[in-house]
């Protein structure tokens, strides 16, 4: 288990962690029923809270930010001599973390995409983890949700009896959700976003070599270019850009903090 601590990365507190380390606090936070909210950050999150000062202060009161892309844990090398083995890549951690709750008999709620996506996805964990046990799913709303009906998810969730949540809302409005439902279902609740596609069948995911070297991104870009051009022709070189000011120390990115818990009406 490695645990090298959090860091800042542009300004967002990436903890340099790897999987065993990473599920082991899931599964330690469902069964004392603790809230941990997790979110896996690739260049387009991290670039979220650069973009966003707000933003970067719900990212930072996050419990645990793993390096989901390649060139975050390379950041993590390059600017605080973080050498991790490996990302910690939101759907493989998602697969992890199911697995770890079918041993621990932890139920999972699902929470975000679509209904069909949602019962494609947990048929293929359960088939997967035969022990796993699916305490409820929720399709996303596709809008902003107000008090009396978050309330309403959190007693669903509550009385469904789960211990972990996963939530598949899209970066950024995923972690606006963690963040804001971090307190109210005190369980963990993992926003790993693309995860709930790819283990459903029907979004494919990169080649394996393209993983390693950083490269999914294009795979991703060439397989829905109107909807993902913006994100990676025009943030990936802002990214970068950033990352060589940061460690040539021309300018300093300090990590803002929440000043305090302001709830707001997040995106269901």
């Amino acid at each position: 288990m490695l645990d090298f601590g959090k860091h800042s990365v542009l300004g967002i507190n990436v903890h340099g962690v790897d999987y065993e380390t990473a599920v082991a606090r899931i599964v330690r936070n469902a069964k004392l029923r603790l809230p941990l909210a997790v979110s896996a950050l690739a260049v387009h999150g991290v670039m979220t809270g650069v973009l966003d000062p707000i933003h970067q202060r719900r990212l930072n009161g996050l419990d645990l930010v793993v390096p989901d892309g390649q060139p975050v844990r390379w950041a993590l090398g390059w600017l605080h001599d973080v050498k991790l083995p490996d990302r910690v890549y939101g759907p493989e951690l998602t697969l992890r973390s199911a697995e770890a709750c079918a041993h621990e008999g932890i139920s999972v709620y699902l929470y975000g995409s679509k209904t069909d996506v949602l019962q494609k996805f947990a048929h293929n964990l359960q088939r997967k983890y035969p022990g796993l046990r699916i305490a409820g799913m929720e399709p996303s709303k596709f809008r902003r949700i107000n008090a009396e009906e978050k309330a309403q998810i959190v007693q669903r969730i509550h009385e469904s009896g789960a211990g972990v949540v996963f939530v598949g809302l899209g970066c950024p409005r995923q972690e606006v959700w963690a963040y804001e439902y971090r307190e109210a279902l005190s369980i963990p609740v993992l926003a790993v976003g693309a995860a709930f596609d790819f283990h459903a069948g029907t979004l494919p995911q990169a080649p394996r070599w393209m993983q390693d070297r950083g490269l999914e991104w294009l795979f991703r870009l060439v397989q829905e270019p109107k909807r993902l051009w913006q994100r990676y022709i025009v943030l990936n070189p802002k990214y970068l850009c950033n990352i060589g000011l940061q460690r040539s120390r021309v300018r300093s990115f300090t990590p803002f903090m929440p000043d305090g818990y302001e709830p707001i009406e997040s995106f269901g």
